[in-house]
């Protein structure tokens, strides 16, 4: 039996809907605001055909370069053989949702920044860098009872 290779072959679960969320795209989809160097995730949405990323781009992550009333461009770095190329692809806006990739570092340079200014203040110094976990610290088990267990003679009357 042949194998179809069209544009969406092998997308069956990719751009499926998920659980309770079929349907209509929700209005807040299209309430979200996007600005040129933004970072956004592609992920297509089943439910509006129109201007769908092709399939080799859905979980890529990019940066908007482009906005317009229901698309923006966003800029990709694709792999071929053994180089990346900038690809300029256009999506509408059911197909894109705000990257969270860069949430902690913004967090940690706020916090980071918040605990120099405190320990300007007290004329202290503060450290600031990410150090790595290092091992547990030792400790001993104390056993206090030793149960010894023997298994049990397989018995056939009920």
């Amino acid at each position: 039996m042949g194998h179809a290779a069209g544009l969406r072959a092998g997308t069956r679960y990719a751009f499926a809907r998920k659980h309770r969320q079929k349907g209509m795209v929700r209005l807040s989809t299209f309430m979200k605001n996007y600005k040129v160097g933004d970072i956004v995730d592609i992920k297509n949405n089943g439910a509006q055909q129109k201007g769908m990323a092709h399939k080799v781009y859905h979980g890529k992550t990019g940066v908007v370069y482009n906005v317009t009333k229901s698309a923006v461009g966003v800029i990709i770095y694709k792999q071929v053989g053994n180089r990346y190329i900038e690809k300029r692809i256009n999506v509408r806006l059911e197909h894109i949702n705000h990257s969270r990739s860069r949430e902690e570092f913004i967090t940690r340079v706020k916090n980071n920044a918040k605990r120099r200014r405190e320990a300007k203040e007290k004329g202290e110094t503060v450290q600031l860098k990410r150090l790595p976990q290092g091992p547990r610290e030792a400790h001993t088990v104390e056993l206090t009872d030793v149960e010894s267990l023997a298994p049990q003679a397989y018995d056939t009357h009920i």
